[in-house]
Formats: C-alpha cells, sequence, structure tokens
C-alpha cells in the first residue's frame, strides 16, 4: 500500500468508544483504546471523554503511561475540566471539543474560554448549530485557529444533514478558512442506508472527495455530488489518484471525526483495496 494513500487516514478515527450507539463501558473502553493505539495506532486519534466522566476514567488507567484525550465540555466548564487533565500525569490532552453552541454569544463565550483554559497548539473545535446562526458562529471562529464541529448524525433522522445541507455547511466553514471535525453517524466508509434504522449515513470517504471538491475551487453542486455517491469502487478510485498536496489539503480541512468503532472504518478501507490487511485489528 503506498504510503500517500494511508497518510490520507492518519489520525482521522477519534475513539468516541463511550458515545451512541456503541455506548461501550469505561471499564472496556480505555483498554480497547490501548490495543487500537498499540496496532494501527497512527490511523486512530485520541480518546474522546466528556468533562463528566474524567474522574471515572481515571479510575481505571492502568499504570502511569499517557492517555491521550479528547475533551468534551461546554464552555463554562471548559477551564476546570482542562486544568483537571493537565494536572494528571497520566492523563495527556490532545484535544478539546466545546459543546453545541446557538448563537454569536456562546460562540463567543467559547472562543474566549479556550484562550483562558487551554494552552496553545492543542486543538480544540466548537460545535456549530445547523440553524440560520451557523455563518454567523463560523465568523467568530474564522482566524481564531479553532475548528467547527459538525454533527452529522445520531439517534435521530432529523439529526442527519441532507448531502445539500452538509456540502453548504462545508462550503461555508471552507471559505472562512475554519477547519472541520465531524461528529455521529460516520461508522462507515460510503454512504449507505443503515438496515436497522433506515437511516441515511454520510460515508467519511464521501465527505473527503467533497472536501477535496470544495478545497480545489469546485462549486457547492459538485460536493453534493460526492456525498450522494453510494459507490465505494467509485470513491476509493478517485482517492488514489490524489498526490500527496492534495491530501494534505484534504485532511487540513476534515481533521477528523468521532466513531464509537474504529474497527467498522478501518475494515470497511481495507474493503475497498485503500489500506493494506495488516492495519486490520480485531477485538
Amino acid at each position: 500500500m503506498k504510503e500517500p494513500i494511508v497518510g490520507l487516514f492518519t489520525g482521522l478515527f477519534d475513539d468516541a468508544a463511550l458515545f451512541p450507539p456503541g455506548d461501550a463501558p469505561m471499564a472496556a473502553a480505555v483498554p480497547a483504546h490501548r490495543e487500537l493505539r498499540s496496532r494501527p495506532g497512527r490511523l486512530v486519534g485520541p480518546f474522546v471523554v466528556p468533562a463528566a466522566r474524567l474522574d471515572e476514567l481515571v479510575a481505571h488507567l492502568p499504570g502511569d503511561e499517557p492517555f491521550a484525550v479528547s475533551l468534551i465540555a461546554a464552555a463554562g466548564d471548559l477551564p476546570a475540566a482542562a486544568a483537571r487533565v493537565t494536572a494528571d500525569e497520566r492523563l495527556q490532552l490532545a484535544g478539546v471539543e466545546v459543546s453545541l453552541v446557538a448563537d454569536v454569544a456562546g460562540a463567543r463565550a467559547a472562543v474566549r474560554a479556550l484562550a483562558d483554559g487551554v494552552a496553545a497548539g492543542v486543538p480544540a473545535a466548537v460545535e456549530v448549530p445547523w440553524t440560520g446562526a451557523r455563518d454567523d458562529v463560523l465568523d467568530v471562529l474564522a482566524g481564531s485557529g479553532h475548528r467547527a464541529k459538525l454533527r452529522t448524525g445520531g439517534l435521530r433522522a432529523d439529526l442527519f444533514p441532507s448531502p445539500s445541507e452538509l456540502a453548504d455547511a462545508l462550503d461555508a466553514c471552507i471559505s472562512r478558512g475554519v477547519p472541520v471535525k465531524c461528529t455521529a453517524g460516520l461508522h462507515h466508509a460510503v454512504r449507505h442506508t443503515d438496515p436497522a434504522t433506515g437511516f441515511q449515513h454520510h460515508g467519511f470517504l464521501n465527505v473527503l472527495a467533497a472536501v477535496d471538491a470544495l478545497a480545489g475551487g469546485s462549486p457547492v453542486p459538485a460536493a453534493v455530488d460526492w456525498l450522494s455517491q453510494d459507490d465505494g469502487p467509485v470513491l476509493a478510485a478517485a482517492a488514489r489518484t490524489w498526490p500527496a498536496d492534495r491530501i494534505a489539503r484534504a485532511r487540513g480541512v476534515f481533521t477528523s471525526f468521532g466513531t464509537c468503532s474504529v474497527l467498522e472504518p478501518i475494515d470497511d478501507l481495507v474493503g475497498l483495496g485503500l489500506l493494506s490487511s495488516r492495519e486490520r485489528i480485531r477485538a
């Protein structure tokens, strides 16, 4: 497998095992994350944990090997929660995610909290609303160095944006120079219908292709087409043509996404021939 293709997925999969629909217990999620990091480690991002569960996490940490976390907290709780992480030598603050902000005032409060409570250089994302306030919130994030967190699914059908809505949001972020982290719904590489719920899920490979198109100057309808594509080999064939600079451009926009199973997306990429079988790991 050529290294540039592997580089397209390096650090893409943040471990959100604690969250729906996986809802793994902490006692199982912590050792599973350590195993993931020891095997296909270059593909796996930090362990996503809500501030309210930090004590529970610490209680399940064996030894003193640093454990990288992406901390989720509301703006008002962020400084204290971040201090809690940095004070514990067993934890490493690898990222911060501010819970959903509703408007400009909330976005400004989030940016202030990040300035006050998080060291420079720690990646941070602020969840952006799917309302008319979206662009105003993105205007606050523009130039801040922080990412937009886009919710791409959930436990209800209305939490899944349409391809048009997602393409428009991605374009709004790219036009402002705001990188993107996604959360929820991206369990597989390719757009598909979940047989259990009937929900239409976006694919993370679709999102990468849409971002590549927009960052390359294509109009929003081209991104909609990529987000609507449900042919895995077509998406895989396109990704194989990307040189290293194009991969870097796409990943500079789409930085990562949280997934309750890191195994499923990796297996999808192996099945599409975009990763070799050595990247596969079994629970």
